[in-house]
Formats: C-alpha cells, sequence, structure tokens
C-alpha cells in the first residue's frame, strides 16, 4: 500500500499497454516516484511491471517514459520524483525485426 502522501498522478498509455488495464488509455496511480507508480499499476495490472523492466530489474530501453512531456532518463530515470497533477506517458517503441 503505498503512502497517504504519495500523490495521485495520471498514466496515459499505448495500445499494447492497454491490453493489462482493461483497455483503459489512462489510469490513476499512487507514487512518490515514478518507480512506486509503476509498482502500484502492478499491483492493480498484474503485468505490467514485465512489459516495463527486463530480468535485470532496469527499464527496458525501448521503453520510453515521459514526465509531464519531459524523457525522464534524462530527469532522474524511474526514481524521478512526482507531485499530484504530474502525467505520465508510457511508450513502449514498436518495432519488427529479423530473426
Amino acid at each position: 500500500m503505498t503512502s497517504t502522501t504519495a500523490p495521485t498522478i495520471q498514466v496515459r498509455m499505448t495500445a499494447v499497454l492497454q491490453k493489462l488495464t482493461g483497455g483503459q488509455k489512462t489510469v490513476e496511480a499512487s507514487g512518490a516516484s515514478v518507480a512506486e507508480v509503476f509498482d502500484d499499476m502492478e499491483q492493480r495490472f498484474p503485468g505490467i511491471r514485465a512489459q516495463l523492466y527486463g530480468d535485470d530489474g532496469k527499464l527496458h530501453r525501448f521503453v520510453n517514459v515521459y514526465l509531464n512531456d519531459e524523457d525522464i532518463r534524462y530527469m532522474g530515470g524511474p526514481a524521478t520524483a512526482l507531485k499530484a497533477g504530474d502525467v505520465l506517458d508510457i511508450l513502449p517503441a514498436l518495432a519488427g525485426g529479423a530473426a
């Protein structure tokens, strides 16, 4: 359970992740950091963490996360602090490839 001081923010995601949220394009989640928001989402939408993180525990390099239109890679990554009213966009890159 997240702390009562943790802000509630909006998280917007692409169709790939909407399959895990019951088709919701935007969900509310709580957490003092991006990582805590992802943990909160995993509790409610099992399997979402596996879409975001690799076996090494790091955010997949092909997953782009924006906080208020800024890439979190340049802000502190998953440890980036959040405040009420923030908006996260999760955009897994879609790509094809040869085997």
